[in-house]
């Protein structure tokens, strides 16, 4: 996923139906780029950057998804409560 991109849009006072128009994308390539299931292309990421005046590395960072709460071995976090109903009192 690249929410630096989705910012910038937001930023520049744009959508993604409005940006992929204006550098000439599909939109729907422009949404599965923003959402990380397609890989920008080095000339998309470098139209993308341009049009949207940022940083071409800052636009095109990579987040994943957070982990599921509670540790690996299913415990509740840290000052969560276990749910009820396991037998613990």
């Amino acid at each position: 996923m690249y929410p630096n991109l989705k910012l910038q849009i937001f930023r520049r006072g744009s959508h993604q139906n409005q940006l992929a128009k204006a550098v000439g994308m599909d939109e729907t390539v422009l949404s599965k780029i923003i959402h990380g299931y397609r890989s920008p292309t080095p000339a998309q990421r470098k139209l993308l950057a341009e049009h949207l005046q940022a940083e071409e590395a800052w636009l095109f960072e990579r987040f994943e998804a957070a982990p599921a709460r509670g540790n690996s071995n299913g415990e509740p976090l840290f000052g969560e409560k276990k749910a009820a109903g396991n037998g613990d009192v």
